[in-house]
C-alpha cells in the first residue's frame, strides 16, 4: 500500500510533454491501458483490493491539455486531447473527424496526429487521441492548483496516494495518483487533466456520511424524518415520504392533491398494465390488504374496492394521512457517480441523482405511542425516489460535491452535519426545482421492489414509475405534469415473452448493440470491460423493454451464439445482462442468491435499522471486493469483482478537488450540413443501440485538405460558449441501477 498521510505534498513535477519526447508518441500511448497480463488477474471471492497488479500512473491517463501557442479564431487558449473510446460504427475507425454526441447538439473532434501535421497544435499525444478546444483561464488553474493542495493538505482528513482504476464498476488496478501540473501547462507541455493526487481512503465513516446514508442518526433523526413503527419522529418532516410526496405533487393538477396523488399511484397495482406490449398482472388485493386499507384506518377512516366497466378502483372514507405514511426512511443516497456518464459521449455538465430510499411497513400499533422494530410488520418491499440533481455547468457540479466532501469531514452526525445534509435535499426535492421537467419536480424516476404484494408462489417484482408520458412506438419518453405514470423498466427485456437463455431478440442485442458499444480497448476479461449502450423499446420489429421485471426466475440474461473464448463478446453478454433488474438484483451481483444476506436487494428492508447493504456494494468490507462467476460461463471464464462504494467514494472526490472548469463552444447542427456538403459524408458515431437516425450519410473523412477546412469553419457555426470541465468527454458508461 502507498503511504497514507495528512499532510502529504507532492513529489517532484512530472512533465508529460517531457515524457513523450523522451519515448514517442507510439509508445506512451500503448500504455494508456494497464497491462493485460496484470489486468486478467482475476479477483477472487473478498480477496483484497490491495491485490490489485499496480501500474504506473501515466499509463492510466486519458485526457491531455495543452496550452497553444496562439489562440484559435474563437479565442480558445487550449488544446484537450482524449482517448476516445473505440467508434461504435467500425467504418469510422479510420476517420481523421468524429462527431460524437447527438445530431441536434454535436460535439466534433479531429485526429490530434492530422491537426499536428497541419501545425495547428503543437504535439499529439498520439493516434488514437482526437482533440478539441477550450478556453482555459489563469483562474481556473488556480483553482484547481488550490483545491488540490487543500485535499493534500488533509482539508478532507487523511489522505492516501493509492488510487484504483474501476473499469466500469470493476477494480482492475493500483497506481499512484499524480498532480496536476499548472505550470507546466502554461509552459506549453502536455498535462494530464483527468487525473487525481490522492483522496481519502475508504472508510466505514466516509460511506455512511457521504454515500449511503443509514445511520439511525440520519434516517431516525427526530427532526426530519418520522418512524411508522416507533411512533417517533416530526411527522412531515423534510426526508420522510410525505413531504417528497407533497412536493412531487405541486402542479400536478387542480383537483390533485397530494394524497390522492398517492392513492393513485398506489392503485395502479389494482389492474393489468400494459406497458410496451408486456402485461404486467395486478397485485390488487395484496395491496389493498396491506398498504391501501390498514394506511385508511391508522387515517381514521376507511377504504374499499369497487369494481366498474372492468375496472377496479378504492375508494377511501376520508383521506390517507401523508403524515403517518408507512414508508420507512433506508437510506440517503449520493449518486454523484452517476455524472455525466450514462447518456456517452456529450457536451453536459450534471451531478448525478439523489436517492431516498424506503421500506414499506405494516405496524401493529400504527400511531400508537410504544410501538417498536418487533410490531413493525417490515415488509420485503422498499420504494426509491430517484431525482435527477438540478445542477448545471462545471462549477454548479464541483460545488454539490464539494458540499458532500465536506460532511465526510464532521466526526459525527451533530446538528451542523444534519443542517447541512437538509440543506442539500431541499435543494433537489422541493417543488419546482426543475422547471422543464413533470410538475416541475426533479424526479428522474421511482422504483419499486417487492415480493410482498405477489400472490402464493409468486415472484419478486421490480416497477419503475415517471412523471412523463411514454411513447414505445415512437421510443420516446416526454415530461409532462399529472400523476406517476407506468414507465417501461430501465435496459430490461419483457421476462415474459423473452427466453432469458435461448432468446433470438437478447443475442441479437447483445451482439449487435451492446458488442459496438465496448469502451475499453482491448477489452479484457474481467478488468477491462465496459460499454455504452441504449436498449430499443422494440427489437427486430418485437417489442423488447419490459414493463415491469420479475425475479428467480429470471436471474439474469443469457445470448446462446456468445463464444466463452471471445473476451468482447462475454463482456458483451455481462454487460447486458447485469444491467438489467434482474441481473443488477440477483445473479450477476449475488452468488447463490445471496448479496450479503440480501435477496434481491442492495439495501435489505427487513433487517432494521441500520439497514443492510449488498456485498455488490461494500466489496466485502473497507478494502475488498467481492467477485461473483459469470452467470453464463461461470468462474473458468470469469469472475466480475465489484467494490462498488470504493468506486463512488473515488468519483465524489475526483470531482470535489481534481476537476477543472473550462469555456468549450458549442457547435450548431448545421456544421454537420456543412461537413456533408464538403466530404459528401459526416463521421458521426451514434451510442450502440441509439434510436437516432441521421439525416445525413454516415462515413469516415480521411482527407487532410477537408479537416483544414471544417476546423477553420468551426467559428462560423459557434453558439454560447459551456461550462465543463475540462475532462468532460470521459469514457461513457452505461449503468442505472
Amino acid at each position: 500500500m502507498f503511504e497514507q498521510r495528512k499532510g502529504w505534498k507532492g513529489r517532484s513535477v512530472w512533465l508529460l510533454g517531457a515524457l513523450l519526447a523522451v519515448s514517442g508518441c507510439s509508445k506512451a500511448t500503448e500504455s494508456t491501458e494497464a497491462p493485460s497480463g496484470a489486468l486478467a488477474q482475476r479477483a477472487e471471492q473478498g480477496s483484497s483490493l490491495g491485490d490489485l497488479p499496480l501500474v504506473e500512473g501515466a499509463s492510466v491517463a486519458r485526457v491531455f491539455a495543452q496550452k497553444l501557442e496562439q489562440p484559435t479564431a474563437l479565442e480558445e487558449t487550449a488544446a484537450v486531447h482524449v482517448k476516445l473510446a473505440p467508434p461504435a460504427n467500425a467504418e469510422l475507425s479510420e476517420s481523421l473527424v468524429r462527431v460524437v454526441g447527438s445530431t441536434s447538439d454535436p460535439v466534433v473532434l479531429f485526429r490530434s496526429d492530422a491537426l499536428a501535421e497541419l501545425g495547428v497544435i503543437p504535439q499529439s499525444p498520439g493516434p488514437e487521441f482526437f482533440t478539441l478546444f477550450s478556453q482555459v483561464t489563469d483562474e481556473a488553474l488556480d483553482q484547481r492548483t488550490q483545491s488540490e493542495e487543500a485535499l493534500l493538505s488533509g482539508a478532507f482528513g487523511e489522505v492516501t496516494r493509492e488510487r484504483i482504476l474501476f473499469n466500469g464498476r470493476h477494480p482492475a488496478a493500483r497506481f499512484e495518483g499524480l498532480e496536476f501540473q499548472a505550470q507546466a501547462f502554461r509552459n506549453g507541455g502536455m498535462t494530464l487533466i483527468d487525473g487525481c493526487p490522492a483522496g481519502p481512503p475508504s472508510s466505514q465513516a466516509l460511506w455512511d456520511k457521504t454515500l449511503l446514508l443509514r445511520s439511525p442518526q440520519v434516517v431516525q433523526d427526530p427532526t426530519r424524518t418520522w418512524d411508522p413503527c416507533t411512533n417517533q419522529g416530526t411527522r412531515g418532516g423534510v426526508w420522510t415520504f410525505g413531504h417528497l410526496m407533497r412536493q412531487m405533487a405541486t402542479n400536478a393538477g387542480p383537483n390533485v392533491t397530494p394524497d390522492r396523488f398517492v392513492l393513485k399511484w398506489l392503485s395502479t397495482w389494482l389492474n393489468d398494465q400494459t406497458i410496451n406490449g408486456d402485461v404486467v398482472p395486478q397485485r390488487r388485493q395484496e395491496m389493498f390488504d396491506q398498504v391501501i386499507r390498514p394506511w385508511a384506518l391508522a387515517s381514521g377512516g376507511d377504504a374499499f374496492l369497487s369494481n366498474a366497466g372492468g375496472q377496479w378502483q378504492v375508494g377511501i372514507a376520508g383521506e390517507l394521512n401523508l403524515d403517518i405514511a408507512p414508508f420507512r426512511l433506508l437510506a440517503i443516497v449520493n449518486r454523484i457517480d452517476l455524472a455525466g456518464n450514462t447518456g456517452g459521449y456529450g457536451g453536459t455538465s450534471t451531478a448525478g441523482e439523489l436517492r431516498f430510499v424506503f421500506g414499506v411497513t405494516q405496524p401493529q400499533f400504527w400511531g400508537v405511542p410504544g410501538g417498536s422494530e418487533a410490531t413493525c410488520g417490515l415488509k420485503p418491499f422498499t420504494t426509491i425516489v430517484e431525482y435527477g440533481v438540478p445542477r448545471v455547468g462545471c462549477q454548479q457540479v464541483i460545488d454539490y460535491a464539494r458540499q458532500w466532501a465536506d460532511l465526510g469531514t464532521h466526526s459525527s452526525f451533530d446538528a451542523a452535519y444534519l443542517s447541512k445534509l437538509e440543506t442539500i435535499t431541499q435543494s433537489v426535492v422541493l417543488a419546482n426545482k426543475a422547471p422543464s421537467k413533470g410538475n416541475g419536480s426533479a424526479l428522474n424516476q421511482l422504483r419499486t421492489n417487492e415480493i410482498a404484494l405477489a400472490p402464493p408462489g409468486g415472484k419478486w417484482e421490480l416497477r419503475e414509475f415517471q412523471l412523463a408520458d411514454e411513447d414505445p412506438d415512437a421510443g420516446t419518453t416526454t415530461s409532462s405534469n399529472g400523476l406517476l405514470r407506468p414507465h417501461t423498466v430501465a435496459l430490461t427485456p419483457n421476462d415474459a415473452t423473452h427466453n432469458t437463455q435461448v432468446d433470438p431478440d437478447v443475442n441479437h442485442t447483445v451482439l449487435n448493440t451492446v458488442l459496438p458499444g465496448l469502451t475499453s480497448s482491448p477489452t479484457i476479461v474481467p478488468s477491462a470491460c465496459t460499454s455504452s449502450f441504449t436498449v430499443p423499446h422494440k427489437v427486430n420489429g418485437n417489442p423488447f423493454l419490459g414493463g415491469h421485471a420479475q425475479v428467480n426466475p429470471p436471474t439474469h440474461w443469457e445470448a446462446f451464439a456468445v463464444d466463452p473464448s471471445d473476451a468482447p463478446q462475454v463482456c458483451a453478454r455481462k454487460e447486458f445482462s447485469g444491467n438489467t433488474c434482474n441481473g443488477c438484483h440477483f445473479g450477476d451481483t449475488a452468488l447463490d442468491g445471496t448479496n450479503g444476506n440480501n435477496a434481491f436487494m442492495h439495501i435489505s428492508a427487513t433487517s432494521g435499522i441500520p439497514a443492510k447493504p449488498s456485498k455488490f456494494l461494500t466489496g466485502g468490507g473497507v478494502g475488498f471486493m467481492f467477485s461473483v462467476p459469470d452467470t453464463q460461463f461461470g468462474a473458468p471464464v470469469a469472475s466480475w469483482p465489484f467494490a462498488d462504494l470504493a468506486r463512488r467514494q473515488q468519483r465524489l472526490y475526483q470531482i470535489a478537488s481534481c476537476s477543472t472548469c473550462s469555456r468549450f463552444f458549442a457547435l450548431d447542427a448545421g456544421l454537420l450540413a456543412h461537413m456533408e456538403e464538403l466530404a459528401g459524408v459526416v463521421p458521426f458515431d451514434r451510442i450502440a443501440g441509439s434510436v437516432e437516425e441521421p439525416s445525413f450519410k454516415v462515413g469516415p473523412i480521411r482527407d487532410m485538405e477537408t479537416v483544414k477546412r471544417l476546423f477553420e469553419s468551426r467559428a462560423s457555426f459557434a453558439k454560447e460558449p459551456r461550462d465543463l470541465p475540462l475532462n468532460f468527454l470521459r469514457p461513457p458508461e452505461t449503468f442505472v441501477h
